[in-house]
């Protein structure tokens, strides 16, 4: 069900497939959906990442700017005035990301850390200082220098499929395939990604749940992950405490389930990811991922399905 892969990064190579990897997030950020403003001191932010590593972390994925449902993103236009709303520019996301990135470096010489960012000026300087991925949400598309940058760079790249900027999604119409459409735009991106000199040993693809997706349209993503392997890349999914989620572990209530509350259906899409075939799983919660994914992965290897290969 999962087929095994080598993911080079920028100074080393991560083993995938044999057991699910834990990418543990750590939002540097006022505003993120879940825990916007709870490490927006660097020495919070730092303390917090190293207690994700100690819990089983294998990846930090670290964020300066927040791209939940509604917020401004990448020059977005205000339609009634016609100017650019204001964003998180380059020089405040590495204010906020740098020393987190510096203080865990020292700390713990050998974490791999993911900054989640799609400013190509921000992937340069965060590399120089020793992060290992680029984990880009637009997958190459808000920032035209950033497919050169991340080819220069040598890192790990994931590719992560949306649909619009997040001041769109609430507008967005369903779409009614929505699986062959991810697959068919990720298949677009990570040829883009090749033909700009990013080696596809480097590329990890992540279908993107939530963003730009209709609450209902994540679940047949979900159910359907697997068919993304014929792409040929690891794949990384992201359903932690989703508002997706939220409306379904709500519905006995009849009132969509804030985030703080989204933990034991968290692990419950994160299981399900990690069966369709998910290599890599992005989580808050890191302690009860690494024990749901170690469950999961035993299932996994007494499982007598072949390997789905990718294509010669």
């Amino acid at each position: 069900m999962r087929p095994r892969f080598r993911w080079q990064l920028r100074s080393r190579c991560l083993e995938l497939g044999e057991r699910t990897l834990i990418m543990g997030v750590v939002n540097v950020t006022p505003d993120s959906f879940y825990d916007g403003g709870s490490f927006l001191a660097a020495e919070k932010a730092v303390e917090h990442a190293l207690r994700l590593l100690d819990e089983g972390a294998d990846i930090l994925d670290v964020g300066g700017e927040s791209t939940r449902p509604g917020a401004h993103v990448g020059g977005d236009e205000d339609p009634v005035a016609g100017t650019p709303k204001p964003i998180v520019s380059a020089e405040e996301e590495l204010r906020r990301v740098m020393p987190v990135l510096e203080g865990v470096l020292r700390a713990r010489p050998d974490a791999v850390i993911s900054v989640d960012t799609y400013k190509a000026a921000v992937a340069r300087a965060t590399v120089a200082a020793g992060a290992e991925i680029v984990n880009d949400v637009s997958a190459l598309q808000w920032d035209p220098q950033m497919a050169s940058a991340c080819a220069e760079l040598g890192c790990g790249v994931v590719l992560m499929h949306t649909r619009g900027k997040p001041g769109q999604w609430r507008s967005l119409p369903r779409e009614p395939n929505l699986v062959s459409l991810v697959e068919h735009e990720l298949a677009d991106r990570a040829q883009v990604a090749v033909e700009r000199g990013i080696q596809p040993n480097r590329i990890v693809i992540d279908p993107g749940f939530g963003f730009g997706k209709n609450f209902e349209e994540n679940y047949p993503l979900l159910a359907s992950l697997g068919q993304l392997h014929r792409l040929g890349f690891p794949l990384l999914a992201g359903t932690s405490r989703k508002s997706f989620i939220g409306r379904t572990v709500g519905t006995r209530s009849a009132q969509d389930a804030p985030p703080s509350e989204r933990l034991y259906g968290s692990l419950a899409a994160m299981v399900a990811s990690i069966l369709r075939g998910a290599h890599i799983v992005r989580v808050h919660d890191v302690k009860p991922a690494v024990e749901a994914a170690a469950v999961a992965d035993e299932v996994l290897a007494a499982s007598h399905e072949p390997d789905v290969l990718p294509p010669a």
